[in-house]
């Protein structure tokens, strides 16, 4: 049976919670993974294997965080701002993230805020639906 929007959200918001320490109330759609809830990255291998689990899918890493290698090419990254063939290839890379806001100001330094509890949720909604 497919599960609503809601139900991710309710999941993810406890995936959040067990793995970040931090209160559900804090865990909104728009809540930034490392700004609002104090994630670093050695956090977000443990939040992948517990998306994993909860929902019975298998997340590449690099698949829902694919920023680190855009980080590391210089055809993608010029002056601390992602080129145009970097905004491509994170569009290709994160079709479940809305980028429209980024793509006025593609500061590297501004990535992390693309990481938000409603793009996991929508990245398991298109994972749940591909199964």
């Amino acid at each position: 049976m497919a599960m609503s929007q809601d139900e991710i959200l309710q999941q993810v918001q406890e995936v959040m919670v067990d793995a970040l320490g931090v209160d559900d109330d804090e865990v909104t759609a728009q809540a930034t993974l490392m700004g609002d809830l104090g994630a670093e990255s050695i956090d977000f291998l443990d939040i992948v294997f517990r998306l994993e689990k909860a929902f019975a899918i298998k997340i590449p890493r690099e698949e829902l965080f694919p920023a680190e290698s855009l980080m590391n090419n210089p055809e993608f990254v010029n002056n601390g701002k992602l080129t145009e063939t970097g905004l491509a290839e994170l569009k290709n890379a994160m079709p479940h993230t809305d980028l429209a806001e980024f793509e006025n100001d593609p500061d590297i330094n501004k990535l992390g805020d693309l990481f938000t509890v409603g793009t996991i949720v929508n990245y398991v909604q298109i994972k749940l639906n591909a199964a």
